[in-house]
Formats: C-alpha cells, sequence, structure tokens
C-alpha cells in the first residue's frame, strides 16, 4: 500500500498565509481561514508544505490492482498564485449539488477553484464548508475495499 504524501504538519499556518502571493492572497487567505474556524470549530493545521486543512478522515480508495487509504482534511484550501484551492467542497452529494450556488469557481479533479473570495458568495461558501466538515470516515469492507454501495 502507498504512503501518503501529504500529512499533517507542525508548520506555522500563519506564516504560510503571511507568504501567500500575490499580495492579495495574504488577505483572502487569512479571510477563507476565519470562515473556515467559523464553521468547523477548529483550528487550521498545514498538510504538507501547501495546503491548510481542518479535521480529518480516513479514506479508502481501491482500484483493480491496488488499495491506498489515508487520513485526509475534510477541508482545506491553499492560496495559490492563480486561484484558491479548495478542499474538500465537492466530495458529498449535497455539496456537489450546491456548488453551483456558488458563484465564480472552476473545477479540478479534487477541488474547486476560485480566483478571487470576493466573487463567491460566502452564505454557500460556509454550507459548503458544513457539509465536508460534517463528511465521515470512508467504509470499507472485510477486504479493505471501500463500500461503494
Amino acid at each position: 500500500m502507498a504512503e501518503p504524501k501529504t500529512k499533517p504538519t507542525d508548520a506555522s499556518v500563519e506564516a504560510f498565509l503571511d507568504a501567500a502571493q500575490p499580495p492579495r492572497r495574504v488577505e483572502e487567505g487569512h479571510r477563507l481561514a476565519t470562515i473556515m474556524r467559523e464553521e468547523t470549530g477548529m483550528e487550521p493545521v498545514m498538510w504538507g508544505s501547501s495546503m491548510v486543512g481542518y479535521g480529518s478522515y480516513h479514506y479508502v480508495s481501491a482500484s483493480r490492482t491496488s488499495t491506498t487509504e489515508g487520513d485526509w482534511p475534510k477541508v482545506a484550501f491553499s492560496p495559490r498564485k492563480g486561484a484558491i484551492s479548495l478542499y474538500g467542497l465537492k466530495d458529498q452529494p449535497e455539496g456537489a449539488a450546491l456548488l453551483p450556488d456558488l458563484g465564480g469557481y472552476s473545477e479540478g479533479a479534487g477541488c474547486v477553484y476560485v480566483k478571487r473570495l470576493e466573487q463567491v458568495d460566502e452564505q454557500v461558501l460556509r454550507r459548503l464548508i458544513r457539509i465536508a466538515w460534517s463528511r465521515g470516515d470512508d467504509p470499507v469492507r472485510g477486504d479493505g475495499r471501500r463500500d461503494d454501495r
């Protein structure tokens, strides 16, 4: 089984956010950290070198040839240069259904990209965070593979 590369670290979230580029990402990153803290009730933790995460869940991902499992933040973000990456918002069916109401965004395989925080509906964002936060661990079958029923 492959070992996940992205794990919680002791790195400073504050220092990471303060170093974001371009400069508007500093303000957006701190604002997003506040919103996520308010909605989850948790303090942020750095996951790897570039992701600010809240809480965690255990995932199991099975393919025909192998099973990967590990822990991942329930909700997270990264204030990247080109866009803010938001993780966990579309993982649950209720979140995926609500996503079109968010405002200006695009999607990647596992995340939602927002060019400017001001372009999204904050109340919808808060609902998406609460939905992501409600996620539990992935159910597994006796053979260790995910139960997708």
